[in-house]
């Protein structure tokens, strides 16, 4: 056996899956843990507790019906972000990028819109068990939306720079990943808060 042949004990075998790619998807099943968890808690407590029919009635299902098809919209902008890095595109890239975030800034102000609303009628978390779950989930879930558009403006101002695009534009798979949990997250949500 030659020394040429033999591998070094510190050689480390290629990984089929990015390792950016594999923390992303950890990230994430971490996330639909704690999602999830409050999830079924919420629906657990509405089935074995009283009818919160009057608590529902306080939330307004055209902002959260419009809330839902900017959430939707903005998914398909990722998808265009993520479609014209493969074909190598800066500028549709930067344009769909730019959508993405406007729509996830425009869902934010709706939300605030809605909790003035709330505030303004004195329904805050400590008012029931569903105004706890309701500001609970949709202020957790607002966070994300929130951290999803840093990193997508994160990205749009490094991909923007000189050679920006060549260097960094397929971080846009992991943030399109996000992205889609964020409105998938949202998708369950709406009907649980809104359409009862």
């Amino acid at each position: 056996m030659n020394a040429g042949s033999a591998s070094t004990p510190d050689a480390v075998e290629p990984s089929p899956v990015p390792a950016a790619k594999l923390g992303i998807w950890w990230f994430l099943a971490s996330e639909v843990m704690v999602f999830g968890g409050a999830l079924v808690s919420f629906i657990l407590l509405r089935l074995v507790g009283p009818g919160w029919s009057e608590d529902l009635a306080h939330n307004s299902v055209a902002l959260g019906s419009i809330n839902t098809l900017i959430l939707i919209t903005s998914s398909f902008t990722i998808v265009e972000v993520l479609s014209a890095q493969k074909r190598g595109d800066e500028k549709k890239f930067r344009s769909f990028m730019g959508i993405t975030i406007v729509l996830g800034l425009l869902f934010l102000v709706i939300k605030g819109v809605e909790y003035s609303a709330h505030f303004s009628e004195g329904l805050f978390p400590d008012k029931g068990l569903f105004w706890a779950f309701y500001f609970g989930l949709t202020g957790l879930h607002a966070l994300h939306v929130l951290a999803g558009i840093v990193a997508n403006a994160s990205l749009l101002v490094v991909v923007s720079r000189p050679g920006g695009f060549a260097r960094y534009s397929h971080r846009a798979e992991m943030n399109g990943l996000y992205w889609h949990f964020v409105d998938v997250v949202w998708i369950f949500l709406f009907p649980l808060l809104y359409l009862g």
